[in-house]
């Protein structure tokens, strides 16, 4: 076979598109991405997202080595440890995590802003703002048309979704697959670190990332994130000249407001949140989270009042059902638009960016004329289902973001929590099962799938 000229349409220009834009870009296949929002500032909160192993990987085999570099210089600082506690502050175990030492077999914890301003920069030539995508023909010819809200058309070989768990194009495509509702109603805020909130958290709590079993069926999770950068945008004097030097000539920095924070988000069963809580914003959702935490910490409590009102939002987990594999065609998916997952630990966004590097691969091939279009989006189709929704199963059944989880349960729920509670003080004592747990922590994303 020859080589084939490609032209790649991506709908949505999130994690996992805009890593699939760099690859194919670096690959010298011709690809453009379609975004709904505005500008690159727009649509997105600035919460935390943790990229381990399987995301470094990918990222830094789809990025240019000095945006890689990038990457990391723009990651918060990472994680010193995992901590668990009660809602009265009360600290049950605590994991130390590795070194940031090595560029990816880490936790990494990233702002969601900042990591869409790093995957934004050197692409303003392939990323095209505005363009809310309605539909898509695929013609005799081999083409595919895509169409968008405004009138205008986008002609490739190949149309790639990548528009998240609400996804145009998987409605048209897999009318049959479809999300539900796992169960379960989360709050997300910030709260910016002052040297007040500082002054709240324990220091282990302040080093890391911490996880709240608190009783009465509510969880948290509990983040520190502090950037090169201070308040004003300026660069910490501190900083590492290599990494001051990269932060300096980077254009993404005037973008992104992402500033120190804390990110506190609780949880529960449905049950536990009133009819309306998807419309609540800013001081409303504000006051809702501290009726679910009455009685925890002052300190805890502190902290949520403390919160940036627009900040504040809510979510109703979603998680999808499996289906199974399909006739290959010039229409493939990534990310949340084919495996939406319940949050926490990054893994959907890991899964996101894997996918990303994955039909990367066979694209290359397909462009070197080593297999044709339809047998290289089979072969990643054939290989992303089984771990995507792996993945799927293992997130519903990982700390309660399953609303059938026997934590929520009025009395069965106690003794949930005292076991919950029990493993991870006895998992934290026992070297071997310490051992064992953080490097769980790291691999569970699935990379031997």
């Amino acid at each position: 076979m020859s080589p084939q000229r490609l032209r790649v349409l991506v709908i949505g220009a999130g994690t996992g598109g805009m890593c699939l834009a760099h690859g194919l870009r670096r690959a010298g296949i011709d690809v453009a991405v379609y975004e709904r929002h505005r500008d690159r500032s727009d649509g997105l909160l600035s919460y935390r997202i943790g990229i381990g192993p399987t995301g470094n990987k990918a990222l830094r085999r789809c990025l240019s080595p000095e945006l890689f570099d990038v990457f990391l210089a723009t990651c918060a600082r990472s994680p010193r440890y995992f901590t668990v506690i009660s809602e009265r502050l009360r600290e049950t175990a605590s994991f130390e995590l590795r070194p940031d030492t090595d560029p990816v077999e880490t936790e990494r914890s990233v702002a969601r802003m900042t990591l869409h301003q790093v995957l934004l920069t050197g692409m303003e030539d392939v990323v095209h703002f505005g363009r809310t995508f309605t539909h898509y023909e695929q013609r005799d010819d081999g083409t595919v048309t895509a169409h968008f809200a405004d009138g205008s058309t986008a002609v490739g070989d190949l149309l790639v979704a990548a528009d998240g768990t609400h996804s145009a194009v998987r409605r048209q495509h897999l009318p049959h697959a479809v999300t539900r509702p796992a169960g379960t109603v989360n709050i997300a805020v910030k709260i910016p670190l002052t040297d007040h909130v500082r002054s709240l958290l324990p220091e282990r709590v302040r080093q890391g990332i911490s996880l709240i079993f608190a009783s009465g069926g509510i969880m948290g999770v509990l983040h520190v994130m502090e950037f090169k950068w201070d308040r004003d945008g300026r660069l910490r004097p501190d900083l590492d000249p290599a990494d001051a030097a990269l932060l300096a000539r980077w254009p993404g920095l005037r973008h992104d407001a992402t500033r120190d924070y804390v990110n506190i988000v609780i949880w529960s069963a449905d049950r536990h949140f009133p009819a309306d809580v998807m419309d609540l914003r800013g001081p409303a959702l504000i006051d809702l989270a501290l009726r679910l935490t009455r009685g925890w910490h002052p300190d805890l409590r502190d902290l949520l009042a403390g919160s940036d009102p627009q900040s504040a939002m809510p979510i109703r987990v979603a998680t999808s059902e499996p289906i199974p594999q399909w006739k290959a065609s010039t229409v493939t998916l990534l990310g949340d638009a084919i495996h939406t997952m319940t949050p926490g630990r990054g893994v959907g966004a890991n899964t996101a960016l894997r996918d990303a590097a994955l039909l990367v691969g066979e694209l290359r091939q397909v462009a070197a004329g080593d297999k044709t279009l339809l047998a290289g989006v089979a072969d990643y189709e054939a290989a992303m289902l089984p771990y995507g929704y792996a993945r799927v199963a293992d997130s519903l059944s990982r700390n309660g973001t399953n609303g059938d989880d026997p934590l929520y349960r009025p009395v069965v729920g106690r003794l949930a929590l005292l076991g919950a509670r029990g493993y991870f003080g006895v998992t934290s004592r026992i070297p071997r099962l310490r051992r064992r747990f953080v490097d769980d922590f790291y691999t569970y994303r699935g990379e031997n799938d």
